[in-house]
């Protein structure tokens, strides 16, 4: 096997943390795998991963030749496209994790654009409100909405989701329409549980320049988006929502806005990726086409709320 691709190996299987993981992500048989590592360690006259029946994890000497493989790895990836100047020549696969609606509302309906600048890259996309870890699961990059949580990854910001408070028809005629923070006392709420965390989040709103939260009655919870969203179409109760998430319903009337001037703060949105794609070219292009794209839905939606507020 030729060194450069047991090099590659021998990386995903110490991100992965796993023989088969990495198998399955660098699309080849396991055995391969194993004898790419096994002949790796033989030539180096050293052993470079502790195996058991559970784990693969690094020894000591494994730890040193990660860091340095990964460095002649990006290295490599630089130096073959020093003097590929047209980006529309790259090719290759990248794998994307995303939240459902995001995927499904402005990514997938956007990728006939993506694909008919850059032809030769191949897209592999997760769609989950649910965390996945990058490096463990072989991740190119993951958008992700709201604060993060500590981490090594390296994070960009696309900006902010405005975020708005509706109700179904039918709730409101048999609840009322709130005016104020103090009616919503009166009120129920359709319960968000991040899959992030366990403990349904209260009901946010911004007053006199600071943020400040309301405990509120409810009858169900949920942890996925989709769900929060078809209980508050189904009349169960009031919502806080990203404002791309509910424009259609907005617009044709299955889900009114309340509240609009007291609104929850914009909700951040980030890519995320690991340290040893910092450099890589097709990441380059596919972040900077995610820029442009959520530039003109996430910037859109912000400045039509924006005129929309007192």
């Amino acid at each position: 096997m030729d060194r450069i691709d047991a090099l590659r190996i021998f990386v995903r299987v110490a991100e992965m943390r796993s023989f088969t993981k990495a198998a399955v992500c660098l699309q080849m048989p396991r055995s391969t795998v194993s004898t790419a590592i096994r002949e790796l360690e033989a030539r180096l006259g050293t052993r470079l991963l502790n195996r058991t029946t559970r784990h693969v994890t690094l020894t000591h000497d494994g730890e040193a030749f990660y860091d340095r493989s990964l460095r002649l790895l990006t290295e490599l990836e630089e130096l073959e496209g020093l003097f590929q100047d047209d980006d529309s020549q790259l090719s290759g696969k990248l794998r994307v994790e995303a939240p459902g609606r995001i995927a499904r509302l402005i990514i997938v309906p956007a990728l006939p654009d993506f694909f008919s600048r850059y032809p030769g890259i191949e897209l592999e996309i997760g769609a989950s409100d649910r965390p996945v870890n990058l490096v463990e699961g072989g991740v190119d990059c993951a958008i992700r909405v709201g604060e993060l949580s500590e981490s090594s990854l390296i994070a960009r910001s696309l900006g902010l989701l405005p975020v708005v408070n509706c109700a179904s028809p039918g709730y409101l005629a048999r609840h009322g329409v709130p005016e104020s923070i103090a009616d919503l006392h009166h009120h129920l709420a359709i319960h968000y549980a991040s899959p992030f965390g366990s403990v349904a989040e209260d009901w946010e709103y911004r007053e006199g320049g600071k943020v400040r939260t309301l405990p509120m009655q409810g009858r169900v919870t949920v942890d996925s988006a989709e769900s929060y969203i078809a209980c508050c179409l189904a009349g169960l109760g009031l919502i806080q929502v990203p404002a791309y998430d509910v424009q259609h319903h907005l617009r044709e009337g299955s889900l009114i806005e309340v509240l609009a001037d007291k609104q929850a703060t914009p909700m951040p949105l980030t890519i995320l990726y690991p340290h040893r794609h910092h450099r890589s070219r097709l990441l380059h292009v596919f972040i900077s086409w995610v820029e442009v794209l959520f530039s003109k839905e996430i910037c859109g939606l912000s400045s039509q709320h924006a005129k929309q507020q007192p």
